[in-house]
């Protein structure tokens, strides 16, 4: 009996180092990318570390997030940028991808000539569009031909986020494609028996589309919310072009010019932890930014399958 038991013990055992020996790259990344990386961020947060010296100092890094008011700035265009920047963008690259799916003549070319954009490296084209958006640039003086005077884009508190926003759509290419595959797989014989049931354009997109692409849609949603959240290069790269102040020793930048209204998180945590050599507080604005990731993600995967089990009922 005993033999019996212990041949299915030694199959489960070697199962299970199998089963461990395929996972141990994903364990391996997790643990050292991941999991160590976190605990220490955490671990940090509680010292005063300059990357020389550390000291503990319990939860004054923490009690002094509350006294700085530039975190809060910070904060408050971050979710500026996810609050417009990111439904802007889906709903945009949506839009044109639904447009492709109908064009016939030079189908191609038009993709080719919208994706382009985002190929380009995020410096070069930030750089650009700042020159093509500057008071005296080739947009204002379009907008003057008909009449109509142009605002100091970069340059102006009230208009910078609006133009960062305008800088994200000119480069969602890579979303316009994954939502041009994922509306050319709908089955089309849905249309077909919606049109013959009476169903007009925005009845077949709402009740067979939108379900159908939910998937596509929910992946886009969740990562343009993580790439706002850690919205760096564009706003940094735009602010100092515009400011015209050069990343050369001994400058005292400080980014989010106009008057901090680009200054995004990201930014702020790499401007104490790397300008400032403040890490240990750093790491409790590393922590907040992860935590809000994560909420922000769970909020629009339930949203998603609220949305998907209703149109599933109405179906």
């Amino acid at each position: 009996m005993s033999i019996v038991h212990a041949a299915p013990s030694r199959w489960r055992r070697r199962e299970g180092l199998r089963a461990l020996l395929w996972m141990s790259p994903w364990l391996v990344g997790f643990a050292v990318f991941f999991a160590y990386p976190l605990v220490a961020t955490v671990y940090f947060s509680f010292h005063r570390y300059d990357l020389f010296t550390l000291e503990f100092v319990g939860l004054d890094n923490y009690r002094y997030f509350f006294a700085d008011d530039r975190a809060w700035v910070s904060i408050r265009n971050t979710l500026w940028m996810v609050v417009f920047m990111v439904p802007a963008q889906v709903i945009f690259a949506l839009g044109i991808a639904q447009l492709l799916t109908r064009v016939k003549a030079g189908a191609g070319f038009f993709r080719t000539v919208l994706y382009l954009p985002s190929l380009i490296p995020l410096t070069a084209g930030t750089v650009a569009f700042v020159f093509l958006m500057n008071p005296s640039g080739p947009v204002n003086q379009t907008l003057a031909f008909f009449g109509i005077a142009g605002p100091d884009w970069f340059g102006d508190a009230d208009w910078s986020k609006p133009s960062l926003v305008l800088l994200g759509l000119w480069g969602i290419g890579n979303t316009m494609m994954i939502f041009l595959a994922a509306l050319l797989d709908v089955p089309k014989h849905l249309y077909e028996a919606a049109s013959i049931d009476g169903a007009g354009a925005w009845r077949q997109f709402r009740s067979i589309t939108l379900p159908t692409i939910a998937p596509v849609l929910m992946f886009s949603a969740v990562t343009g919310v993580i790439y706002a959240l850690q919205y760096f290069t564009q706003a940094m790269i735009a602010s100092r072009v515009a400011s015209g102040t050069t990343d050369s020793a001994g400058s005292t930048f400080v980014p989010g010019y106009p008057e901090l209204s680009t200054l995004t998180l990201p930014q702020w945590l790499f401007h104490v932890g790397f300008r400032d050599y403040t890490m240990g507080y750093a790491c409790v604005l590393a922590l907040l930014l992860f935590a809000a990731s994560m909420v922000f993600t769970l909020i629009l995967l339930r949203r998603f399958r609220a949305f998907t089990d209703d149109e599933g009922g109405d179906r």
